[in-house]
């Protein structure tokens, strides 16, 4: 449960380059009779959408307000940035990347978390893996965060892009685990009911899936005991759950940007 005598955090879904959604969602009136309210985005500031370098610099301009992880897109645009991703038809980064401080945006982008949890809730941008706890996954995060920030990031990103290893061992070192890792974190949605990432099936969990089951779904998972924050998966949805909040609604893709007050579970949209 969050504290309510702390400022109220509101949970937003990715923004993935909708600036003018983003605007009007933090100046919507519940939104700013909370004077004192902080933002939690979960991942994906970027990509896709119009205005990557207008979303990215709103969120900047929020300071300490702000506590933003990384998603797929923001790891993606750091790749590119570095020459060991090719940009897609679908990109649209060349703003930052053009842009005169792009070096100082990027540096601040690989500062972010990949997780962050308090008050009982764990913001992360796709999920956890399923055969996580919660002080394992928060070990996980501090590791690819150090990675990140370190001296010699570019070429350790360079190394974790790709599928495999597709399912968690103890036993993973090195790239193995911090690869996986980064994966469960930011791309996962669909797993194999032995928790076995799955990266194909994109859709919603009711279309046709075969044995494959949505990772919060997996038996035994572990990291019960918090309320996971994530945003990521679009043709899933808004979804309350007493231990889970789904935020991404596909504004990027002409439906709707998602705000969800923690503490009592209030939502406000705004058309794409």
């Amino acid at each position: 449960m969050t504290d309510k005598t702390s400022p109220p955090i509101w949970a937003i879904g990715d923004v993935q380059g909708c600036s003018d959604a983003l605007r009007r969602l933090l100046s919507h009136t519940e939104i700013r009779k909370d004077r004192d309210a902080r933002f939690w985005f979960a991942g994906d500031i970027i990509n896709r959408g119009p205005d990557s370098l207008g979303a990215l610099r709103q969120v900047m301009s929020l300071g300490d307000r702000a506590v933003t992880i990384l998603g797929n897109h923001d790891l993606h645009l750091l790749g590119v940035s570095t020459g060991v991703r090719k940009k897609s038809k679908s990109d649209t980064l060349d703003d930052i990347l053009d842009a005169p401080d792009a070096a100082e945006l990027l540096d601040w982008l690989r500062r972010q978390p990949m997780a962050h949890l308090e008050h009982g809730h764990l913001l992360v941008h796709a999920g956890l893996a399923p055969q996580w706890d919660v002080p394992l996954a928060m070990a996980q995060a501090r590791e690819l965060e150090s990675m990140l920030r370190a001296p010699d990031w570019r070429e350790s990103l360079s190394r974790l892009f790709g599928n495999e290893p597709a399912r968690w061992s103890p036993d993973l070192k090195g790239d193995d685990r911090r690869r996986f890792s980064i994966n469960a974190m930011t791309r996962m949605r669909m797993c194999r009911p032995d928790g076995t990432l799955n990266f194909s099936h994109k859709g919603s969990p009711t279309d046709d899936p075969g044995e494959l089951v949505p990772w919060f779904e997996v038996p035994g998972r572990k990291a019960t005991g918090v309320t996971i924050v994530f945003g990521h998966w679009s043709t899933l949805g808004l979804m309350l759950r007493p231990n889970l909040i789904a935020l991404d609604t596909g504004c990027v893709w002409g439906r709707k940007l998602t705000a969800v007050r923690l503490h009592d579970r209030a939502v406000v949209q705004v058309d794409a």
